[in-house]
């Protein structure tokens, strides 16, 4: 594979049969379901009471066992292989032709009744069943995407410049730590951890005191890349096989004194939460955008970084939220309390630029390989995507329904991330859970 800079032609992913909002399924509950309706059918890893992780997809308040189902001689040969394994990882890798198929043929079984009595044995009621971290995730990349959280932040620091002026030549990213990423539900532990307050003259160590949350979308790398081979632009698309919401918990107080002259380290890599499920890129098809115009003023990105197909469709049209719930609002029973909310079509980079930057030097993405987006942030406080944004570096406070007072978040807090996919005329699919538990950190 070469770089080339002909005329670029993203290949999007075509909108079918499967995306038909008369379409649906026998299974029940599954039609009007808030996130996992017919038309979503997004790919995980699951455990039945009993069993090992296996390949699933999500239909209504069930799980279909896609392990299962190939067995039987029923989903295509071309993607039976990748489903006999206790990852996605070969999943994904599939070509987007051969994922595209096996859509198509979840999508008729699940809507032909016809189909109900060889298909209602492999299903499994989502509450009785354990989700993981659907693949092995060889490497796990961050970027800092959302140019109104770059904005935001650097405006605590530096109010006459807050961007670096690389910010809009380059999609700026850090390796982060794919050990630590765990699936929705599994508890933080508050990190210890070298912190230095601005009055203290020399460091302690201890526990975190201002512990944050990032919004972010998390990108599944499909594919992939032979090492010394780029990804052009116009390619990138294929190699994206879906999407995920991603909680880059944050020790600001560490963050501080560590992340000069490297960057991140022990601030971020204690722990990362994800939504367990993989959205397909072909289920988002319905909810592409264009991406939104830079400002007449800013730069035009590198010819290797620009297409004009992805400029037209490379943006997502999903409307992302953070919540909190305290430890008293959940002994109390209250639902949680909104923080923010707004569009993922906020990041300054697409996610096909993001990819493409990532393999320009010729580094090697794998299937089942990790990608954040970085915080997607907004202009206002109403959409901002951190506390480190929402308080102004602790200055101010949230008052949460209980009367208790937020800068950063306590032991016991709870914290949410949910997203929903929208457009005229198409039925809306959602990612599933993304939230944690913070746990005290343990004893030095």
């Amino acid at each position: 594979m070469s770089m080339t800079m002909n005329e670029p032609t993203v290949t999007a992913f075509t909108i079918d049969e499967t995306h038909d909002p008369a379409r649906r399924s026998w299974v029940q509950g599954a039609d009007g379901h808030a996130e996992f309706p017919i038309q979503n059918l997004p790919f995980g890893l699951f455990s039945p009471t009993g069993s090992g992780p296996r390949p699933g997809v999500a239909i209504g308040d069930f799980i279909l066992d896609l392990a299962q189902l190939a067995e039987a001689g029923l989903l295509p040969q071309s993607a039976t292989a990748a489903l006999s394994q206790p990852a996605l990882n070969d999943l994904l890798g599939l070509p987007a032709s051969d994922r595209q198929a096996l859509r198509r043929r979840l999508s008729d079984l699940l809507s032909d009744p016809a189909h109900r009595d060889e298909v209602s044995p492999c299903l499994h009621a989502a509450t009785e069943c354990t989700l993981h971290v659907p693949a092995r995730i060889g490497d796990y990349t961050d970027f800092y995407a959302g140019i109104h959280h770059a904005t935001n932040v650097g405006a605590l620091f530096r109010p006459d410049n807050p961007l670096l002026p690389n910010y809009k030549h380059v999609p700026i990213g850090y390796h982060g730590r794919a050990s630590s990423i765990r699936a929705s539900g599994v508890p933080v532990v508050r990190p210890n951890g070298q912190r230095k307050p601005p009055q203290a003259e020399v460091p302690d160590f201890g526990p975190c005191r201002r512990l944050d949350y990032e919004l972010e979308l998390g990108i599944w790398v499909g594919p992939g890349n032979d090492l010394g081979q780029p990804i052009p632009i116009h390619e990138a698309a294929n190699h994206i096989a879906g999407y995920c919401l991603l909680n880059d918990w944050s020790a600001r107080d560490l963050q501080a004194w560590e992340y000069q002259p490297l960057g991140p380290f022990l601030a971020k890599n204690f722990h990362t939460t994800i939504s367990p499920w993989v959205v397909t890129a072909e289920a988002m098809a319905p909810f592409r955008l264009a991406q939104t115009p830079r400002p007449q003023d800013d730069p035009q990105p590198l010819p290797y970084l620009w297409d004009k197909a992805d400029q037209a469709k490379g943006a997502l049209a999903l409307g992302l939220t953070v919540s909190i719930r305290s430890a008293a609002m959940r002994e109390a029973g209250m639902a949680p309390f909104t923080l923010s909310q707004g569009p993922a079509s906020n990041l300054y980079w697409t996610v096909a630029q993001l990819l493409t930057h990532h393999a320009s030097n010729g580094c090697d993405l794998h299937p089942g390989d990790l990608l954040g987006t970085g915080t997607i942030s907004a202009p206002e406080r109403t959409g901002y995507g951190s506390l480190l944004e929402i308080t102004e570096g602790g200055k101010l406070a949230i008052t949460l329904p209980t009367g208790e007072e937020r800068r950063f978040l306590e032991d016991g807090d709870e914290l949410f991330l949910s997203a929903r996919a929208e457009a005229p005329g198409r039925v809306p699919i959602g990612f599933g859970p993304c939230h944690a538990v913070i746990l005290p950190a343990p004893a030095l």
